[in-house]
């Protein structure tokens, strides 16, 4: 499937700029699909980068924003609480059993659970003043060894472990599909995924999203239901050295 949008096109030389024409490539790959772009958020992935690329994404209008390091993410969010008021912080990296707390007490989602145990510590350490997170459950739909995640045939089981957590709440699914230009690959992957996610959803009806698709395969993403893309150095550049893990 080809797409008529081509992002070389455009001359890109502010975070506002790379923003908006991140934004184009969602909405006329909706148009493409005919789905409403509204239904696809954009998760701005800001690890390894600085306040001041936050606040300049931020002020452009972005506010749904991903972080993979724990010590890092922990100090952005401190640091921006006053200057962005309005940030939705998602965690989107491996996370250790010795650091829940830190993402249940100071994130509003949480992408990659993919343990009971894990589940189960986020709900203990959910802050009663805080409104339950939102998480979804990682599938390593390509099955490298070096991913992290659930096998598909895992994943109605750790939903029925998630499901009546008071402090959680099971949102959908996520997954970083092989890393390739080969088109009939993302297609079998993303559908793939896409069949989870409905089947999951049949059986958790709240359940609203497929956060999958990024910077090199957002549009075959979307064509196949993805409801939120995760977009990094298209948008900030190159990834950056983290100081913090």
């Amino acid at each position: 499937m080809g797409y008529p949008f081509n992002q070389k096109t455009y001359i890109m030389t502010t975070i506002a700029d790379r923003l908006a024409n991140a934004q184009q490539r969602i909405t006329q790959a909706a148009k493409f699909s005919s789905r409403d772009a509204n239904d696809i958020q954009l998760l701005a992935v800001s690890k390894t980068k600085p306040n001041s690329d936050i606040i300049a994404a931020y002020a452009a209008g972005q506010r749904l924003f991903g972080e993979n390091y724990v010590q890092e993410g922990e100090t952005k969010v401190k640091e921006l609480k006053s200057s962005c008021p309005e940030i939705q912080w998602h965690f989107i990296g491996p996370l250790q059993s010795n650091k829940t707390k830190v993402v249940a007490s100071q994130f509003d989602w949480m992408h990659t659970l993919c343990r009971d145990k894990i589940a189960l510590r986020l709900n203990d350490q959910r802050p009663d003043e805080l409104k339950p997170l939102n998480v979804c459950i990682q599938v390593n739909i390509s099955g490298e060894p070096s991913k992290s995640g659930i096998s598909p045939d895992e994943l109605m089981a750790l939903a029925d472990t998630i499901a009546p957590l008071p402090k959680l709440t099971l949102r959908g699914l996520m997954a970083i599909p092989t890393a390739t230009d080969d088109i009939q690959t993302q297609k079998d992957e993303f559908q793939q995924l896409q069949n989870l996610f409905l089947k999951l959803k049949a059986s958790y009806p709240d359940v609203d999203t497929l956060s999958m698709g990024m910077s090199n395969d957002l549009e075959q993403a979307i064509a196949h239901g993805s409801t939120m893309v995760r977009i990094g150095s298209a948008i900030f550049g190159q990834r950056e050295k983290s100081l913090t893990a």
